[in-house]
């Protein structure tokens, strides 16, 4: 690398004009350094084939103009094609749990040189086509993508042409690509499980939208549970296509305060998304029935242990879950050929309080 003072002289030859018209080019680095323009490429692409003085001449004209690379232009230029970016699609990156997925792949991808492209789909099946077609004009080496749920016909479009795409959080049978998923069937199962054998018989199921296939896989997993232990389900004890907090502390109230007679109403509730156990939680404050009505949420969030009682929920490991998800997506970039896999995050039961408490108290 060249000196602070072979910066220094750098700087005092640039002309002035040239800084006050913008951002530097490489030929301006490469007038500066006195090189040809291919040698300023083969430096910023950090390819071999020139000698460490000539390289450390065009490092100081770099840092004395300031002159940040076109990462689209590089990309186009590299032998391999790669632009040494990927893109992730999820239903909100403000999510709590979308954001803990991100930072992992974020770590993942830092650690290959690679930066991160993420966008929100909002559950909108034309939104996600609308992000993921973006990523992919912005031509990234692949994809990370949460299906909305709706067609994946942009998915397999993107196939075809042989881009990378690893599906997280939600399985899409039939799609030809690695998948990384929570044990939902499983972790529901164990969440009714646990609420049975603390004496309930009464155990409402509140999810989300039907076409998302967690909340198809959690519902089954409660069925499931309910079976196993020789305990009839009742219909009017399953509400789905909850997807706000609002829609589900108006199903919770209409449950445990409606119409029902007091001996069909839940003495628990399995809350099977974020979301829906706030609004549930919402309800049974507002009914002042939170220390008699037992319930387990899916999804762990923030300060559900410092709720008096704590919040017991199925923790998911979104950590795990992208950091899988990017290390399996870099796999295939690198020309993995391998079929495609399905790879399955375990969910944990946290007790801490609203689970155990008993029918009748």
């Amino acid at each position: 690398m060249a000196t602070g003072t072979d910066r220094s002289d750098l700087s005092v030859r640039t002309p002035v004009s040239r800084r006050a018209r913008g951002r530097a080019t490489m030929r301006d680095v490469a007038q500066l350094a006195g090189v040809g323009i291919k040698t300023v490429s083969r430096v910023v692409n950090r390819e071999s084939g020139v000698s460490p003085a000539m390289a450390a001449r065009v490092e100081a004209a770099v840092q004395a103009l300031g002159y940040r690379p076109d990462a689209g232009a590089s990309a186009l230029r590299r032998a391999d094609g790669r632009s040494s970016a990927i893109g992730v699609v999820v239903d909100d990156v403000a999510n709590g749990f979308a954001g803990a997925l991100l930072r992992a792949v974020e770590k993942v991808a830092s650690e290959q040189g690679t930066v991160v492209l993420a966008g929100s789909a909002d559950e909108d099946g034309a939104r996600e086509a609308e992000v993921a077609r973006a990523f992919v004009d912005r031509r990234v080496d692949g994809l990370v993508v949460a299906p909305s749920g709706r067609a994946m016909a942009q998915l397999e479009e993107e196939l075809r042409t042989g881009l990378p795409v690893v599906v997280v959080d939600r399985a899409t049978p039939g799609l030809p690509v690695d998948q990384v998923v929570s044990t939902n069937e499983v972790g529901a199962a164990v969440a009714v499980r646990h609420l049975l054998e603390h004496g309930h018989r009464r155990v409402a199921y509140l999810g989300d939208l039907g076409r998302i296939s967690t909340a198809r896989e959690r519902v089954a997993g409660y069925h499931r549970a309910l079976t196993e232990a020789g305990v009839e389900p009742d219909a009017a004890l399953v509400v789905e296509d909850l997807h706000t907090r609002a829609a589900a502390e108006a199903a919770t109230l209409r449950l445990l305060a409606g119409d029902l007679p007091p001996e069909r109403r839940p003495t628990a509730l399995f809350c099977a998304q974020h979301r829906v156990t706030a609004g549930a939680l919402s309800a049974l404050h507002h009914l002042g029935r939170q220390r008699e009505v037992a319930m387990v949420g899916f999804d762990d969030f923030l300060f559900a242990d410092l709720l008096e009682p704590g919040v017991t929920v199925v923790a998911q490991d979104p950590g795990s879950m992208g950091h899988q998800a990017a290390t399996a997506l870099f796999a295939r970039i690198d020309g993995l050929q391998e079929p495609p896999r399905t790879l399955w995050v375990p969910t944990t039961l946290l007790r801490r309080g609203s689970g155990e408490i008993p029918p009748g108290r």
